[in-house]
């Protein structure tokens, strides 16, 4: 997949938000044991403001917001309620495990974004800076699970992936990889430049995870 960026346009990555998930909002959770595994929200309706709320502040409707998976829960309707409350019109999605409903394409709910793919290798044309300038040519593969080793790693092609749920301080990999869900980043997305800038100095190194959020679970 192809983007070229408009001058002034801007992109951005999240994964996990899980609008409308009662069992990852502390007040309302029926896991055992789970503080490490939920939101410390004091309802379901504060969690899925504050996540709707952290989108819009930081995109704009004419800019790209690229969401890798595990939109949302607690029924169908809750893909097109939260589609509806994102200002942004440009929302390419990523499958997560939990998107069984947009997967099947129920009532062509797919419809609601620019595409939906399993896994994308993406090329992004940013326009240069200054005119004259040669445009910055980006590459990411993006997968909503994470990939031990990827298309053109050896290149410095960067991995974005959600799924895992990892805190702040495990978010980024040991090479240039790293975990774009909102539980690791103030519950916000991430702009291009920001993934840029934190994967700059990292090394080409295959992807090795620390124990994820899955294994902890209880129920």
């Amino acid at each position: 997949m192809k983007i070229i960026l408009e001058r002034n346009q801007k992109l951005f990555f999240t994964s996990d938000t899980h609008f409308g998930h009662s069992n990852i909002c502390r007040a309302t959770t029926t896991w055992k044991d789970s503080d490490d595994l939920t939101r410390d929200f004091p309802s379901l309706d504060a969690m899925n403001d504050a996540l709707v709320n952290g989108i819009n502040s930081k995109v704009g409707e004419n800019d790209i917001l690229i969401h890798l998976g595990d939109w949302s829960f607690g029924g169908f309707e809750n893909i097109q309620k939260f589609r509806d409350r994102i200002v942004c019109k440009n929302i390419y999605l990523i499958l997560g495990n939990h998107d069984h409903h947009i997967m099947n394409n129920r009532e062509d709910i797919r419809d609601l974004f620019l595409s939906v793919d399993h896994y994308t290798y993406l090329t992004i044309i940013r326009p240069a800076k200054i005119k004259g300038e040669k445009h910055d040519k980006l590459r990411f593969v993006l997968c909503h699970f994470p990939i031990a080793s990827w298309h053109d790693m050896n290149q410095g092609v960067i991995h974005l992936h959600g799924h895992v749920h990892l805190p702040p301080h495990q978010r980024i990999a040991e090479g240039k990889a790293m975990d774009v869900g909102v539980d690791g980043n103030n519950l916000e997305p991430l702009s291009l430049d920001e993934v840029l800038t934190l994967m700059r100095n990292r090394p080409v190194k295959k992807l090795a995870l620390p124990k994820d959020h899955h294994e902890k679970r209880r129920e």
